[in-house]
Parts: C-alpha cells; structure tokens; sequence
C-alpha cells in the first residue's frame, strides 16, 4: 500500500501531538471526575452575599466586541448592556433602548432599509457619564474600523451608517432591504461602548485599552478586578435599574466541567456552572441529594462533525494548508462524504452522552422551528454506507480491513477539543467508520487552542488541519442570517484573512450562495422562512456539514438563587440584574 510521503509525515506528527493530547486529556477526564487543588473553589464559609460562577475557559478581555470565545461574552455581559435583547419565548426586552422599534411606532422602515431606536434617557456609564446616542455610534466605528478586527463586526455587515438624531434617538440604515434589522446592538454581540473610555483606542491600540480588562459599563456589575483566571465584580453605583441583590460576584475560568457542576450540585461551592457538558450518567448522580438543579435549554446549539472540502495535508506554493484551491482527495467525492453521514450513530451518542440535554438531529438549522425542513432525515446504516464506498472505488484489496483506491489508503485524522464527552463520541464515530473500512486517527486538541482566533494557533477548529472535526455551534440570534451566511463562498477561512472566516469546512456551493443573497433581503417572512429550509436541506444533501445532535444549554443553578432565566439567545448572565438569593438566604 502506497501512501502519500507528505501526508504520512503529517500524521506521523499528528500522532504525536494526539499522544501530547492524551495526557492533557488523561489530566482534563481526573479533572472531570475529581476536582485537584488547582481547580477547587474551596470556601469553608460561603459569603452569602457573594454570587459565584463557574466557567470551563478563562476570561481573556471584558471587551465584547474584542472576545476570544463565549467566556469573554460571559463575563462582559455583566458589565455591558445592548439596546435591547431575546428572552426564552423569542420576545425582545428593552435595556439600553426606552421602546422596541415596530411599524406601528414608527421605528421600522416599511422598505426594511432603516430602523430607528429610542433610547432610555435615565442611564448613565458607571463613572457617572452620560450615556447617549452617540455611545451607540461610536461603538458602531469601533466595531467597523478594519484595524480593530472587531470579533463581531461580522453582525454589522449590511449596516450602510449609523446616526445620532439627538442625543436619544439613533437611527440604522441599512445597505439593503433587511428583515434582520434587529441584529445589529441587540443580544451578547451588540453590547454598547463608551466613547469617552474607547476613542483614543479606535484603531491599532484597541487590545492594548486598560478598559479591555477595567471596563466602564452600564450593566449592573462594574469590574474590581481581573487576574489568574478571575473575575471579581461589586455592584455599579449608577445602574439605573436600581443596586442588584449581591455585593460581590466571582467569575471563575478554568475548571473541568464535572468539577465544576460538583461544586454547586454537591459542595455548594459555587451558585452556578456554565455549559456543562456531562456525561448524563455523571451529570444525574451528580443530582441526587442535590443542593441545586440541572437545567436544560434547547435553543439553536448543535454538535456537528465538520468534513473538510480542502486537502489539510497539502501546501500551496505560499505554504497554506487546508487550501480552498487544492481538494480534499475523498471528501471531494459527495458518495465518500455520504458513506461517513451513514456511518454516525446519533441516536446511541445523543442517548449515551446526552441523555435529556441531547436530541439527534441532521438538521443544521435547528431553531426557530419554522426554518426547519421536514423533508431532512438521518438513518444508521453502514451496509448503505460500504455500498457507496465500494461504487466510489474505494476497497480493501489485500485484505488489511483497510480501504484503499490507486494505492492510497482511505484514512482520516479526526480532531476534537480535550473533553470526556468528546473524546467518547470520537469513539463510537471511530468504531463504525473502521467497520466501515476506514483508518481513524484520533487528535485531542487543548481547549484553548481549538477554540481559539489567534492565527498562531495552528490547531483551531478555523485552521482545521485534520480531515474531521466535532464542535457545537448555533445561531446568535432568532435570525439567522448571519449564521447560514458561514457557509458562502465568501466566508471560507484561508491564509489571506488569517483563518478568521467562518467557513472552515471551505465548502462552497453557487446555489447556496444565491438563495442565501435572495433570503438576506427578503421581507415577506413565510417567503424567507422557504428560503432558510431550502438552504438547510441542500447543507444536508451536500453533506456540507453532518450535524449530530441538537444539544441543550445545560447550567448548574444553586437552590439559593432564585429569579435566574436563561435565554438561548443571549449569554447566560444577561438577566443577572434580577437574580435573588432565595427567601431562606435572604
């Protein structure tokens, strides 16, 4: 059996990054099932009057519209507030704004190229200045000036200006007509700066602002104090919703997530654990005898296996790797990338790992439930599956157990982030693709560095050095505009925007492109909601993406809060203005 010399070195060293990866995974699973020193939040008397939360990644800025990973939305969202943002039922909720804007109002344009915002006249920054409408305008420079690379400015795209009518009103016109007019300044991704703080760093100093890590908000928090993972938080004396109920939050970064649903489920160590994604075994003895509950919010979040159109193992003259100009030699073939779609058990890993938080699914687009196609389905098969290898010209010839097609064996390097749940799904998807004929090579990715933006990190989930990969994504927004756009042309990920797009798959498709330009305009709602399922069902025809299961937002919640609502559509923090300590703590 010939192989590829470049591709074999790679995975050579693939290897030995996935045996580096097994350590720090056999390190993350102790940690999943023992807290260590290192991650204890230990607290022999619990402060009542102190709010504490638990995060699995670590702050790395309180600036927004700068952030790393949803750890930074987090922890920024308790310090700075949208115009306005979804609640659980889909309904916007006024903060920054006095009224949501609507046709009847006046606040809508009846050709959708404008909206106009009133804002609340009572607010002021945490320093006692004025909040305005030119807040909202500066915000809207900082986050559009190519030299900041604003992490969000990909939801301001279709926004033309943005303009100060007085100092309460702002109006947005758009470039096009937009049915999404109530993206831009609204949720986790449409949090307002002041210009007063940020002007001097609109441009090449913006990461280097001492307001990055002390910020100056309108939320009801304001930041003491930000070191070795921690988020130290007093209640901002200008909040003009009135003194929120705890003298002092603690946002904690870095603990595995069993360690950290222990801490409140069992230790009462902490008042609440983000995103715990818990074996559901693990997660329901945790409950028993509990000192707080599980809860489980299904929004647009789904667990998907990315298959890679672009050759990870090949260099372009410039060097890049996963290219969008040199094909990947398998998944290039749509009767391969079925093979691998047939060959994924959902419902045994959305029922071994997911339990009541996991649903299988194959729909990418999962939430509202109106952009969903009925026509979209998923079936386990792996005798299909061996059929479509075999008519693609892939077979064992020498009887390995391997697959091979012009002396080039049928192997894959599949890549995750350090996480039991994780790890434990690329087993099961390893164990059918090897009945299948198919050489799997696991790589364990530090969390850090799968998730990470920093062009440096050359193991992210935007690089996608590997042929397969697993994460969870989902739309920001009821809208999901932005969302289905990551799969365009335009959004691949490459050398030349530093692997910033989000379109690592590097799958494009002309046809897709059209009805995602047609639905991006269109304002009849049951026109666009034809335009959305067409999409999804031809991301499912392509096998663009196989998504896997439509995952819950699962949170540990201490029995002494009480008031606390999530919304998938925002960061859990968002209404934690109104959390209360429960009667009996009070």
């Amino acid at each position: 059996m010939i192989r590829s010399g470049f591709r074999t070195a790679l995975l050579v060293a693939a290897a030995g990054v996935a045996l580096a990866a097994t350590v720090t995974c056999s390190q993350s699973t102790d940690l999943a099932t023992t807290p260590t020193p290192a991650t204890e939040v230990a607290s022999p008397e619990r402060d009542p009057q102190t709010l504490r939360l638990l995060y699995s990644r670590s702050a790395v800025t309180l600036n927004p519209h700068l952030a790393t990973g949803y750890q930074d939305f987090e922890a920024a969202r308790i310090v700075y507030e949208p115009l306005a943002s979804y609640n659980q039922a889909g309904e916007l909720v006024p903060f920054l704004a006095d009224e949501i804007p609507s046709a009847e109002n006046g606040g809508i344009a009846a050709d959708g190229t404008a909206v106009t915002w009133t804002l609340r006249p009572d607010v002021t920054w945490s320093d006692g200045e004025p909040f305005t409408a030119d807040d909202v305008v500066f915000t809207f420079e900082f986050i559009r000036n190519p030299v900041v690379a604003a992490a969000t400015a990909q939801y301001y795209e279709g926004v033309k200006s943005v303009e100060a009518i007085d100092d309460y009103t702002v109006k947005i016109t758009f470039t096009d007509p937009t049915p999404a007019w109530s993206v831009p300044f609204t949720g986790q991704t449409g949090l307002i700066l002041p210009r007063h703080i940020f002007a001097e760093h609109n441009g090449p100093s913006a990461r280097d602002a001492l307001a990055n890590l002390q910020p100056v908000g309108t939320g009801p928090y304001q930041a003491v104090g930000f070191e070795s993972g921690t988020v130290i938080y007093e209640p901002n004396p200008s909040y003009w919703g009135g003194r929120p109920a705890f003298e002092r939050v603690e946002l904690v970064g870095g603990l595995a997530p069993y360690a950290a649903a222990r801490a409140v489920l069992q230790t009462n160590e902490a008042d609440f654990a983000h995103n715990l994604q818990v074996e559901a075994e693990a997660l329901r003895a945790l409950e028993t005898d509990a000192t707080g509950h599980v809860t489980h919010l299904f929004g647009a979040q789904v667990e998907r296996i990315m298959l890679n159109f672009a050759n990870p193992f090949a260099r372009t003259e410039d060097g890049e790797r996963s290219s969008p100009s040199i094909p990947h030699p398998y998944f290039s073939d749509l009767r391969v990338r079925q093979a691998i779609n047939l060959a994924i058990d959902r419902d045994t890993i959305a029922k071994e790992l997911y339990g009541s938080a996991g649903k299988p699914t194959a729909q990418l687009l999962v939430a509202p439930l109106d952009y969903q196609s009925e026509s979209i389905a998923y079936t386990y098969d792996l005798e299909r599956a061996k059929a479509l290898l075999d008519e693609a010209g892939w077979v064992d010839t020498n009887g390995d157990g391997l697959r091979e097609k012009d002396g080039v064996a049928l192997e894959v390097l599949f890549q995750a982030a350090v996480n039991p749940v994780r790890q434990k799904t690329q087993t099961i998807v390893s164990d059918s693709l090897a009945e299948l004929g198919v050489d799997v090579q696991i790589s364990r990715v530090r969390l850090d560095e799968f998730f990470s933006a920093d062009p440096q990190d050359t193991q992210s989930l935007n690089h996608f050095f590997a042929d397969m990969q697993v994460y969870s994504i989902g739309n920001e927004n009821p809208d999901p505009t932005t969302y289905m756009g990551w799969w365009t042309c335009a959004k691949m990920a490459s050398q030349a925007n530093q692997w910033q797009q989000p379109n690592n798959a590097r799958y494009c498709n002309p046809e897709y492109d059209r009805l995602w330009a047609e639905a991006k305009q269109e304002l009849d709602p049951d026109r666009r909601a034809e335009l959305f399922q067409q999409m999804n069902k031809l991301l499912a025809e392509d096998v663009a993406v196989i998504p896997v299961v439509h995952r819950a937002m699962t949170n540990a919640v201490s029995d002494r809060l009480t008031e606390v609502e999530f919304t998938p559509w925002d960061a859990s923090t968002w209404a934690i203005k109104d959390w209360q300590p429960a009667p009996s703590d009070s």
